[in-house]
This record gives structure tokens, C-alpha cells and sequence, in this order.
């Protein structure tokens, strides 16, 4: 019999303190939320949403890839797409253009709106509420909507909580009370936490009188200014926003410009891959990683627009329009990639003939990355099961759930089959399970029980 040294109550003891530590830290860090996470989110203004506003944007996308990505060679070239799974990428674009172009849409009453009237921003609310209804009503909202207000400075405070007041007043007087599913409220600009707390005081006063259950209400604070980073003690105010938003923040939105801006980078240079932003984002994966907060980039501000209009073009000026389409679907789809290849799997899009570039390049990063991460998850879980068998104890989940969570992602964009994941040896059960360390603890518990 081993000799031990420790008393047996001081062992409880400090295995006790561990414990209550190690509560706390999970409590704080509970990991991923292991729900779908949207690929992009489209900001249109809020004077020009209709009910059916994602269906236009995906017909509009697909006579985009249409006129200018016509084939999966041309489509492939154009955004730099590996030969060997072009037609799959560009067969599984169509498919998903056709099906959920959008999947996730902000309505817009900042930058992408303006400032009005108060007259007429009281009109748009009501206006977009109704339309929101509709939509709600006939189905053709994106899985995953919200708005965004003006930011709580206090210049435009009173206007902001007054357009989130109407709207959400007029759109559930519309629903009998039903929010859309995921549906968000974004809040720009901030420069301190009381801002985030303003907002979920205003969540707290409008609930139980819109009758409302506790909680409700979503919010998500965009990163774009220096002091978001760090705040005037130096201290980084990305957990305090957190803290703040009172277990009501899912996710965390960069912006690009703004943020540049206020770094002092001049316009020419203001660009998604920039040092300075690489920076900023780093900061919000450090501050939110564990945390369940989804993390979003910005947008690519070069649109694929052509830059001669008319009917009556010449063969040049198409060819024009073709090259200044293909660039800035260059552009676009760099940028996604450098954004994935960092551990942004979100980000913004601004104009319909975007999503192909969008879905096209993640579709991308995807499917070539889908032999190595087959391979990888596949010998984790046999070496899972084998060192289950001979009593040993498998220690490397992060990695297996990082490589789960690789397909889920994809499946859930439609980069992927459900088909494809299951070669891994995967079930589909164990899949939809979404977690790794439950798919391990079911494989330990069925060898033991063939074991005796």
C-alpha cells in the first residue's frame, strides 16, 4: 500500500478550493454555445428593408454570378478557388443562393441610414416593424435578423432608445408579442460600459410592458473604437462591455473603418488585413474565447460593382465591367480567407452581388481543408475508443472539438455534407451532438459495457 503524507483533511481541503475555483472559471468560460453561428451578417438601411428583402438580395446575387461568374472555371478564377473542387464550390454557391441567400440581415438606422428627421426615423421604425411582421408572417426573414441603433452618445442617445422603442413597440403589437428567432439588437460606437448598461436597462423597461419574458432581448456591442480596447486606465474594456451587457451579449462586431479611423489611419490604407486591425482582433479573441461570444469581422468596402451602365456597351467597356466585378471579388474573398484562416468565421457583406464571393470563399476554405480534417478527427476518435480499451486517458479534446467544430461550420453553411462529415466515423447522432468530450464519454461507456 502506498505511503502518503498529506492529512486527509487538508487533501479535502484543497481539493475543495479547487473545485470552487475551477466552478467559478467555468461559470465565467463555459465554451462555445454549440449553436449555428451565421457566416455573415448584411447591413442594409432601414428606410429600404422589405419583408422579402433577403429573397431580393439572393436573386440579385445570383444574376451577379450569373453575368460574371457564368461557369465554375470563371467563377474559380475570379476568386481564387483550387481547380480540383471549383464545380463543387460553384454548384454548392447556386444551391445556396437559391435556398438562404442571406443569413443573417441588420436593419440599419446608423451609417447605412443616416441622420434624419426625427419625423422620419419615427416613420421608418414603424415602417420596418411592420415589414419585419410581415416577413415573420410569410416566412421570408433570414435565420437570423436584428437592428442597428444609433450609438448611446449623448448627442443621439434619446433618438436611438426612442427608434428601438418604436420599432420593437410596433413590430410585437404586429406579432402578438413573437420576436423573430435570433433576432439582435447592435449597438456602434461605444466608448464606455455604461453605454452596454444603458442598453440592457432599456431591455429591463421594455420587457415586462411589451409583455416580453426576462431576458429576451439580445445585444451586441461593435468594436470600433480605440477605447474599446483599451480604456483610459489601460485596462481592456472587452470584459467589462461583458460584464455590462448582464448575460445578454452573443456577439462581438469589429469595424474595420471606424476603427482605422480612429487610429488615425488615412482612408487609402483603411483595409480589413491592416496590423492595426489584426490587433484589435486578437484583443476580442483573447477577451471573449471561452466565453460563448460569437466574434465578427468587417466588411470589405471595394464593392463588384460594373463600371459602365447601360444596354448599349461595347465589347470593351463588358470586359471592363467583367475585370473591376473579378477584383473586387479578389479582394473580397482574400479577405474572408485571412479572416477565417484567423478564427473570424463571421463577417459583414454589403451589397448582394458579395455573396458569392462570401459563400465562395468560405465554401473554399472548406472543402480544401476537408481530406487533412477528415483524417485528423477520424484518428482522434479511434485513438479515443483504443485508449478507452486499454485504460488510458485521452487528453487532447480541445483538439478533437476544434476539429468537430470545423464541421459543424461547414455543414452549417452549406461548404459541407453531412455525408462528408460522417466518413470521419463519425454517427450522425454523435455529429449533432456537437460536443466532442459527449461523443468521447458514449464510446467510453460502450466499450466498457462490450468489455464486460
Amino acid at each position: 500500500m502506498a505511503t502518503t503524507s498529506l492529512e486527509d483533511g487538508t487533501l479535502r481541503q484543497l481539493t475543495a478550493r479547487l473545485k470552487a475555483t475551477q466552478e467559478a472559471v467555468l461559470r465565467h468560460y463555459p465554451g462555445e454555445a454549440g449553436q449555428r453561428q451565421p457566416v455573415h451578417t448584411v447591413y442594409g438601411g432601414a428606410h429600404l428593408f422589405k419583408s422579402d428583402t433577403a429573397r431580393t438580395l439572393g436573386e440579385l446575387a445570383l444574376k451577379a454570378l450569373g453575368q460574371y461568374g457564368p461557369s465554375a472555371t470563371v467563377f474559380a478564377d475570379a476568386i481564387g478557388v483550387d481547380p480540383g473542387i471549383a464545380e463543387t464550390v460553384f454548384t454548392r454557391v447556386q444551391e445556396k443562393l437559391r435556398r438562404e441567400a442571406v443569413e443573417d440581415f441588420r436593419i440599419d438606422f446608423e451609417d447605412g441610414y443616416g441622420n434624419r428627421a426625427d419625423a422620419e426615423e419615427d416613420r421608418h421604425a414603424s415602417q420596418a416593424a411592420a415589414e419585419t411582421a410581415k416577413g415573420l408572417r410569410d416566412g421570408t426573414l433570414s435565420p437570423f435578423i436584428g437592428i442597428r441603433i444609433k450609438t448611446l452618445s449623448s448627442e443621439v442617445a434619446a433618438r436611438a432608445l426612442r427608434t428601438l422603442d418604436i420599432y420593437l413597440t410596433a413590430l410585437l403589437r404586429e406579432t402578438s408579442g413573437k420576436l423573430p428567432a435570433n433576432f439582435v439588437v447592435t449597438l456602434p460606437k461605444i466608448t464606455s460600459p455604461e453605454q452596454v448598461g444603458a442598453l440592457i436597462d432599456a431591455f429591463e423597461a421594455l420587457e415586462p410592458t411589451l409583455g416580453l419574458p426576462a431576458g429576451s432581448l439580445k445585444m451586441e456591442p461593435m468594436i470600433e473604437t480605440t477605447q474599446s480596447i483599451l480604456d483610459q486606465d489601460g485596462t481592456s474594456m472587452l470584459p467589462k462591455l461583458l460584464r455590462a451587457a448582464r448575460g445578454r451579449m452573443v456577439a462581438a462586431h469589429f469595424g474595420t473603418y471606424d476603427y482605422t479611423a480612429s487610429c488615425n489611419i488615412t482612408a487609402a490604407y483603411q483595409h480589413m488585413r491592416h496590423p492595426a486591425c489584426d490587433f484589435a482582433k486578437q484583443m476580442m479573441q483573447v477577451a471573449y474565447a471561452g466565453t460563448g461570444i460569437w466574434l465578427s469581422d468587417g466588411a470589405t468596402s471595394i464593392l463588384p460593382v460594373p463600371i459602365h451602365r447601360g444596354d448599349a456597351l461595347t465589347d470593351e467597356q463588358k470586359r471592363d465591367n467583367q475585370r473591376a466585378v473579378h477584383a473586387a471579388w479578389r479582394l473580397h474573398a482574400d479577405d474572408i480567407r485571412h479572416s477565417l484562416a484567423n478564427g473570424y468565421y463571421q463577417g459583414w457583406d454589403l451589397h448582394p452581388a458579395q455573396l458569392p464571393s462570401r459563400y465562395g470563399a468560405a465554401y473554399g476554405f472548406f472543402l480544401k481543408g476537408l481530406p487533412a480534417a477528415s483524417e485528423r478527427l477520424k484518428n482522434f476518435v479511434g485513438k479515443a475508443a483504443q485508449a478507452t480499451l486499454v485504460g488510458h486517458v485521452f487528453d487532447d479534446a480541445a483538439t478533437g472539438q476544434g476539429l468537430l467544430n470545423f464541421f459543424l461550420r461547414g455543414v452549417n453553411c452549406g461548404a459541407l455534407l453531412e455525408e462528408e462529415a460522417l466518413a470521419t466515423g463519425l454517427t450522425l447522432e454523435e455529429l449533432r451532438s456537437r460536443s466532442f468530450l459527449k461523443i468521447l464519454d458514449n464510446r467510453r461507456a460502450a466499450a466498457h459495457k462490450a468489455a464486460g
